[in-house]
C-alpha cells in the first residue's frame, strides 16, 4: 500500500472539510477575537511575564505618542550588543557564557564559566549505539524531523525522565544543549550518505573545543576550520539563542510545559514549531531568493535589482509569495539589533572568504527594499533587514548546507527554550488554556437511516 497516495476518497473528504468551513475573516472582528494572538495593529497579545529577555522597539514621546525606535534586545537585562562586544574584544567564544546568563540570570566569572563549559563538554556524548539505531538505521530527508525523533528517543535512555523538579529539568536541559549539535550534524551526514550517495563519516567531538568549534569539526570531513569561521558561527548562535519569549516555538514551550509533561516532549514540540517555514526557515528562503536573483538579472545594475524587488512584491518572481525575504519583523521597525551585529560580521567574513561581491549585493538589497516596500505596500512605519537576512549569508559563506540552517537555529534556541521551560515550572501553577468562541449554528441530529 502506498501510504503517501492521496486517493480520490481522500480528495472527496478534503473537499467536504473545506466546504463545511464557514469561518470568515471578518468574523474575528465581529467577535473581538485577536486572531493569531495579535491585535488589530499586528502587535502580540500579552500572555505572560518573563525575566529572560526583553525587546525594545518603540519609545514614548513627551506628548504620549508611541513611535518606533532602533531595536534593542536584552538577555536577562544585559544589552546583547554589550554582551557580544565583551567576548569579541576578549577574542573568546560567547555561546556558553550566553547559555549560563540565560539559564541562571547571572554573569559567570572565569571559574564559574570554566566549570559550566566542562559540564557541557562532559554531557557532549550520546548513548551507546544511539547514532546507529536512531539515525543511521532510519535516515530521513528532513533534519528537523530527525531531531524531534531523536529528542523523544532520549526519553527512553533517561532513568528519571518524568521528574519535573528544577534540578532534574536543568540536568535534562544541559544534556540537550550539549547533544543537539551532534544530533543535527549526524542527521545531516546520514541524509547525505543514504539519500545523496555521499561518503559517510562520523566524527566525535573534542572536549577542549567550544560548541561552535565542535560543530564545524564534526561537520567537515577533514575537521578543519579557521578561528574566524568558528567565531562567526558562535556569534550567530548567541544571537539566535533567545528572543523575547513571544515567538511561536518559545510560546509552544510554555504551553506544553504548563501541562506538566516531560522535558523531551516539550523540546520536541518546540522543534515542530520551529520547523515551520513561517518561523525557523526564513534564512533558507533568503539565500534561495538571492540565488534566483543572481540567475535572473544583472546584479550590477541597480535598476534591475529594484525591478526584481518590485516583481517579488507583485508575486511575479521567485516563489510567488509576494515577499522580500529577510526584510521586516513583527516587532522591530527601524532596525533589528541582531541584523546590525551580523551585518558587520558578514562583511569581515566576506573579506576572508572572497565573497565581497555577494556581500555588496546584500547591502544593495537592504538599502533598496525598504523604499520598494514603502512604495508598493504603503508601509511607512519602517522596514529593515532582520536577523535572517544576514545569518543565511554567513551560513553560506561558512559552507554550511541549507539542510542545516533551521537545525542550527534549534541548536541555538534550545538555550532559550530551556530557560523558559524552567521559568514556566517555577512561576506558572496553571495549565495554559486559551479560549475559542464556537460560531457553528446548532443543528438537529438526523438518524443514520434518514440521511
Amino acid at each position: 500500500m502506498n501510504y503517501s497516495e492521496i486517493t480520490p476518497y481522500i480528495e472527496k473528504l478534503a473537499h467536504l472539510s473545506n466546504a463545511n468551513n464557514h469561518i470568515r475573516p471578518e468574523m474575528y472582528a465581529e467577535h473581538h477575537v485577536n486572531r493569531g494572538l495579535r491585535d488589530m495593529n499586528g502587535n502580540g497579545v500579552v500572555t505572560g511575564l518573563t525575566e529572560i529577555s526583553t525587546i525594545n522597539a518603540k519609545k514614548t514621546l513627551a506628548s504620549g505618542e508611541v513611535v518606533p525606535c532602533h531595536g534593542q534586545l536584552f538577555y536577562r537585562g544585559i544589552n546583547v550588543y554589550d554582551l557580544v562586544t565583551g567576548f569579541i574584544e576578549d577574542d573568546r567564544f560567547g555561546f556558553e557564557e550566553t547559555a549560563y546568563l540565560l539559564l541562571f540570570s547571572a554573569q559567570p566569572d572565569r571559574g564559574a564559566l570554566a566549570e559550566f563549559q566542562k559540564t557541557l563538554a562532559d554531557y557532549r556524548s550520546l548513548p551507546t549505539s544511539f547514532v546507529r539505531d536512531m539515525i543511521l538505521k532510519a535516515p530521513g530527508r528532513d533534519m528537523m524531523n530527525i531531531l524531534s525523533r531523536c529528542v523523544l528517543a532520549l526519553y527512553a535512555y533517561d532513568e528519571n525522565p518524568d521528574d519535573i523538579s528544577i534540578p532534574n529539568v536543568l540536568r535534562q536541559c544541559l544534556q540537550l544543549i550539549s547533544v543537539l549539535p551532534l544530533l543535527a550534524v549526524y542527521s545531516y551526514q546520514s541524509f547525505q550518505h543514504y539519500h545523496q550517495g555521499k561518503s559517510l563519516f562520523i566524527h566525535l567531538p573534542e572536549k577542549g573545543l567550544s560548541t561552535a568549534e565542535n560543530l564545524l569539526r564534526i561537520l567537515r570531513e577533514d575537521g578543519n576550520f579557521t578561528h574566524l569561521e568558528a567565531k562567526m558561527l558562535d556569534l550567530c548562535m548567541v544571537l539566535h539563542a533567545e528572543h523575547g519569549g513571544g515567538n511561536n516555538s518559545t510560546f509552544t514551550t510554555h504551553v506544553v510545559t504548563s501541562s506538566g509533561t516531560d522535558t523531551y516532549s516539550a523540546v520536541a514540540a518546540a522543534l515542530g514549531s520551529l520547523k515551520g517555514p513561517r518561523h525557523g526557515g526564513a534564512n533558507i528562503k533568503v539565500v534561495r531568493m538571492f540565488d534566483d536573483m543572481k540567475n535572473s538579472i544583472d546584479i550590477h545594475d541597480e535598476g534591475a535589482i529594484k525591478d526584481y524587488l518590485v516583481r517579488l512584491l507583485n508575486r511575479e518572481a521567485f516563489d510567488g509569495a509576494g515577499l522580500i525575504y529577510g526584510m521586516g519583523h513583527a516587532v522591530y521597525s527601524l532596525s533589528d539589533p541582531r541584523a546590525d551585529i551580523l551585518r558587520e560580521c558578514a562583511r569581515d567574513l566576506s573579506h576572508e572568504n572572497g565573497h565581497e561581491e555577494e556581500f555588496l549585493l546584500y547591502e544593495k538589497v537592504a538599502s533598496l527594499a525598504p523604499e520598494v516596500i514603502a512604495e508598493k505596500r504603503k508601509m511607512y512605519k519602517g522596514v529593515s533587514a532582520n536577523v535572517d537576512f544576514y545569518s543565511g549569508l554567513i551560513y553560506r559563506m561558512l559552507g554550511l548546507p541549507c539542510e542545516l540552517f533551521t537545525p542550527l537555529f534549534a541548536v541555538s534556541r534550545i538555550v532559550g527554550w530551556s530557560a523558559h521551560r524552567i521559568e514556566e515550572i517555577q512561576n506558572a501553577g496553571k495549565i495554559i488554556r486559551p479560549a475559542y468562541i464556537g460560531v457553528k449554528p446548532t443543528g438537529s441530529y438526523v438518524p443514520l437511516a434518514e440521511r
